[in-house]
């Protein structure tokens, strides 16, 4: 009798801490799987920047092979241009440290409260404004929340807590829950933002345990994506998309001008179109925040006014971002 060929058992998609677990942390292999290692002297630079290249797999298969200037490879890759002197550049461009009202919280704004959720990130974006933020003293999560939650119940003016980072979608499930479990009993907090670039760059993450937790969630809930190019869309980060917007997430885009990335009108204009094909709205677009390392991103005033004045001439004005600059001390974002 001949018997049928057994067909190999169908392995399970790998869960995202797998998937980051697998991030490219060697700047010579990153150029290697785009066939670029010959410029590695070239693009390198000679010397430690102090911060790391991390980048999923995933997100470097939506760069183009053997194209130096490839947008999305030029926001992970680290330059020798971040060595270079950087007058008026910080380390804390944005005041952060002068905003810290409890231990991971900075309450710059009336009305919200933004906690530190982690110093954890998927990717490590060349431009991070927090880049050399003090993640080890200043994470919300220490102590379980406590200091936080205290702080943002004592103050009933707050009725919007905010999660940043790093990304608190690096945070597990557990942890998540642990956070807004204390956060339900505060009568005076009403909406839950979470700026996060992890449905983007690993859209993996959201997973049937995240949508869950955002299920059980009382609370409005808003999601602040942060892609810069159209190129970083796929058919993966469309379904995470329209996974979050089915658990009633309102799903925002904030992107960062950036000199050689997406600094012409073609190239925002197609952004915010495509980030609208996803279901995500354009929402702010960022004068780069001065942090050392970063200065070659830098797009002057003049040329950012004219950008934005391009795309209100060729797009409907729900698709045009704000042009905002962050400054330290501010009561809100600066329009532009």
């Amino acid at each position: 009798m001949i018997t049928a060929n057994r067909l190999p058992a169908q392995l399970p998609p790998p869960r995202w801490q797998q998937l980051w677990r697998e991030s490219v942390t060697d700047p010579l292999e990153l150029l290697r799987l785009l066939g670029l290692e010959a410029q590695a002297g070239r693009l390198l630079p000679g010397a430690d920047t102090g911060f790391a290249l991390r980048v999923p797999r995933g997100f470097v298969a939506r760069m183009r092979p053997g194209d130096p200037a490839d947008p999305l490879l030029r926001q992970v890759l680290p330059l020798a241009a971040e060595l270079a002197p950087q007058p008026g550049f910080a380390a804390d461009a944005v005041g952060d440290l002068a905003a810290r009202s409890a231990h991971g919280v900075l309450q710059k704004y009336a009305g919200r409260a933004l906690l530190i959720a982690t110093g954890s990130c998927a990717v490590n974006c060349r431009y991070c404004f927090r880049r050399h933020f003090p993640y080890a003293e200043e994470t919300a999560a220490a102590g379980r929340w406590r200091e936080a939650v205290a702080a943002i119940a004592a103050d009933p003016g707050i009725d919007e807590v905010i999660l940043s980072g790093g990304d608190p979608l690096s945070l597990s499930d557990a942890k998540l829950t642990e956070l807004t479990a204390a956060l339900r009993d505060i009568p005076h907090v009403r909406r839950l933002r979470l700026h996060t670039r992890l449905p983007v760059v690993l859209p993996e993450r959201v997973d049937a345990g995240l949508l869950a937790w955002l299920d059980a969630l009382p609370l409005q809930k808003v999601v602040v994506l942060h892609a810069n190019h159209a190129n970083e869309f796929d058919d993966r980060v469309d379904a995470a998309c329209a996974a979050l917007r089915d658990r009633g997430c309102t799903l925002l885009n904030q992107a960062v001008l950036l000199r050689g990335i997406n600094d012409d009108a073609d190239t925002l204009a197609a952004l915010s179109e495509r980030a609208f094909a996803a279901g995500v709205l354009p929402y702010y677009l960022h004068q780069l925040d001065r942090v050392f390392g970063a200065a070659h991103f830098e797009v002057a005033d003049e040329a950012a006014l004219a950008l934005v004045e391009a795309l209100r001439q060729r797009l409907p004005g729900y698709l045009v971002p704000r042009l905002v600059r962050e400054i330290a001390g501010e009561k809100s974002k600066t329009p532009l």
